[in-house]
């Protein structure tokens, strides 16, 4: 019998839930900074409107009894086709968040990449969770990155990550317009934020500052440190308009374990991905964040698909569904990475919100493969999909059989 739900969590049935529980929990400027997209929201609102655009196909009558969502990605079987996507100041919206999504992930047998913008050293996180990716924004000078990536192999993660659609900073006036500032000001609007809001700020804040001390960003260079309200913070995660491929052949050459880019969406970018030695791409618009108006990744995933091949090729930006990771499956992702859901999930109940997050997209999954008629993720494929407007060639119709009378 399964215990019952905290208090925190009851109300909560669906991922989308977690977000109206967390606006609640967090500050302003906090939730603004994790829910926050660029400008418009334009390429956050198409996330959503590509997989509306798409309908399933069921088969009926067939036995569905022995239905399994376990999945294989570099030759490893995990217990669903998603994982965690890479969240940069989990550790300021929950009180040792990283550590909590990575232990979290091994506990359900899901991938958890770790973000580069963390505040939690990436060396604790490895150790608590040794099956953790971990997921770089490069620094300035190959020396710097040739530093880091030593240091990423040195906590022990078997898979490197680079996020590649950073190249300037994105246009950040919604975080200003919820009150985030990089780096933090701690102003009088801040307190009242922190006043209105204790639960987090006895819960997360003063816990962090009590037990940790000033949160920093511990990984975006090899051993600096930078306080969240350093002057220098911007500096620090900025440089990167002049890297280019050469980059990536440095690091493919120096780097051992599995390669992944992260923030490709252009097909012929991800076939040069292949193309250098890279183990996987992530088909991804950053949920929104960066370039307004680029286009969803499910769009361009047939496209991806056909370029790559059979390089594992997987997807992030705008999930909130186990409908939603059965459409990008179909399409020719091999697997689903999941960001804000998780966060929020983790902010208002720890690693059990985690947990509840993970079951009801694992239950939802379950139903959806049920109810398409299928049994495993193989048998996914795009005959189960049918576009918008797109008119279904099923071959010429059969005549109908008439009893006899």
């Amino acid at each position: 019998m399964n215990a019952p739900l905290p208090h925190r969590l009851r109300g909560i049935y669906a991922l989308d839930d977690f977000e109206a529980a967390a606006r609640r929990h967090l500050p302003k400027p906090i939730f603004g900074y994790v829910f926050g997209a660029a400008e418009t929201g334009a390429s956050q609102r198409d996330n959503r409107s590509a997989f509306d655009e798409i309908g399933f196909l069921p088969r009926v009558l067939n036995n569905v009894a022995q239905r399994s969502q376990k999945t294989s990605l570099f030759n490893q079987e995990w217990a669903a086709p998603f994982g965690i996507a890479p969240m940069g100041v989990s550790a300021l919206t929950a009180y040792r968040g990283d550590t909590v999504l990575a232990t979290s992930a091994a506990r359900a047998g899901i991938p958890m990449i770790m973000s580069g913008s963390s505040l939690t050293r990436m060396e604790e996180v490895a150790q608590a969770a040794p099956a953790s990716w971990f997921q770089a924004y490069l620094p300035p000078t190959p020396e710097k990155i040739e530093s880091l990536v030593n240091r990423v192999a040195r906590a022990g993660f078997g898979t490197l990550v680079v996020t590649v659609d950073t190249a300037v900073r994105g246009n950040v006036e919604n975080y200003a317009r919820a009150g985030f500032t990089s780096p933090l000001r701690p102003d009088l609007s801040l307190l009242w934020q922190g006043l209105t809001h204790p639960g987090w700020t006895v819960g997360t804040f003063l816990r962090t500052l009590a037990t940790r001390g000033m949160p920093h960003f511990e990984n975006n260079d090899t051993d600096k440190r930078t306080p969240i309200v350093a002057r220098s913070v911007v500096r620090d995660f900025s440089g990167r308009a002049h890297l280019d491929w050469s980059a990536i052949t440095r690091i493919r050459a120096q780097w051992k374990g599995r390669f992944v880019l992260k923030g490709v969406l252009h097909p012929v970018d991800a076939l040069r991905a292949r193309d250098h030695g890279l183990d996987g791409v992530i088909l991804s618009n950053h949920g929104g964040r960066q370039l307004d108006g680029a286009v969803a990744p499910l769009r361009v995933l047939p496209a991806a698909r056909a370029a790559v091949g059979s390089m594992p090729l997987m997807v992030d930006s705008g999930f909130r569904r186990g409908s939603d990771v059965l459409k990008a499956l179909a399409l020719g992702a091999d697997f689903v990475f999941i960001g804000r859901p998780f966060n929020y999930a983790a902010t208002i109940a720890g690693a059990g919100g985690v947990a509840h997050a993970v079951n009801i997209l694992k239950r939802e999954i379950d139903c959806d493969l049920g109810l398409l008629g299928i049994n495993c993720i193989a048998d996914l494929g795009p005959q189960h999909l049918l576009r918008r407007g797109e008119v279904p060639d099923f071959g010429p119709p059969a005549l109908p059989q008439r009893r006899a009378a």
